[in-house]
């Protein structure tokens, strides 16, 4: 591991071990993966790291599969994920920014990414609620493994993502908010996802981190129909106002999305 002494400690792990030792227990710790966010953010003055490790050279840039699960390291880019990774994961992918973005991006500062100041980030975390994705981190405490929605819900504080695992599912679609004057944006995207342990759908962009939608999937089950099911997705997700979008406008367009997945999934998806 190599260290770089300037306004801020550089750190550059050459393995994974060395990116966890060098991690510790995240106190003080900016990480880079792709760096899409954070650079804009230092450029901008928000952000001023303290100790900086760069996960470039860590090891962490590989997907395996095995059977129908997929483990996919924290540094794989978007675009790769895009190109290999199950659905909707790789639908919800194509959708995220542009060209130059998913080819430098990566599903960990992804599922990482922290509320923007004006529009909503996480992209991809949509996805990886609709899959029941697992993640694998270290910190204090050491090495484990949370699910996602658990990992979400405590913000990722003070762990180091090593790698995401999802099962590939039965089932899956997905749909996205098309409004190319948001800069590539996703101003509101739905993933739907049916595996072993069920049905699950999830919701990025109503708010400043993905949501699943536990109302539309019980309505799912107890046999209602698409838009009838579509129209709970409300009663889950709390709207907000953004430079990309109102929450009125969100409120109107969200239940179609849900709606279309639906039909979409029941017409054998989006693989």
């Amino acid at each position: 591991m190599t260290t770089m002494a300037h306004e801020a400690e550089v750190l550059v792990p050459l393995s994974r071990e060395e990116a966890i030792e060098a991690f510790g227990d995240g106190r003080e710790v900016t990480v880079f993966a792709g760096g899409t966010i954070l650079m804009p953010e230092i450029a901008l003055g928000r952000l001023r790291p303290r100790r900086a490790l760069l996960l470039a050279h860590a090891g962490l840039g590989d997907i395996r599969r095995s059977g129908g699960t997929f483990s996919i390291g924290a540094a794989v880019s978007v675009a790769r994920i895009a190109e290999e990774a199950p659905e909707p994961l790789a639908a919800l992918a194509r959708h995220v920014g542009d060209y130059e973005i998913r080819g430098q991006a990566t599903i960990g500062g992804n599922l990482c990414a922290p509320a923007g100041p004006s529009s909503p980030r996480g992209d991809l975390q949509a996805a990886l609620l609709a899959l029941g994705a697992r993640v694998h981190s270290a910190g204090a405490g050491g090495e484990r493994v949370d699910p996602v929605d658990d990992f979400l819900a405590a913000g990722g504080e003070g762990r180091l993502v090593l790698e995401v695992v999802v099962e590939e599912p039965v089932r899956a679609s997905a749909q996205a908010l098309a409004r190319p004057h948001t800069h590539a944006y996703t101003a509101l995207a739905v993933a739907c996802a049916e595996t072993a342990a069920g049905l699950r759908i999830a919701v990025a962009g109503a708010g400043p981190r993905a949501r699943r939608c536990p109302s539309v999937e019980q309505a799912v089950a107890n046999g209602a129909s698409a838009a009838d099911a579509a129209a709970r997705v409300l009663d889950d997700v709390e709207l907000q106002d953004d430079a990309l979008a109102s929450g009125w406008y969100r409120g109107k367009m969200l239940p179609l999305l849900v709606d279309r997945a639906l039909a979409s999934l029941s017409a054998g998806g989006d693989r």
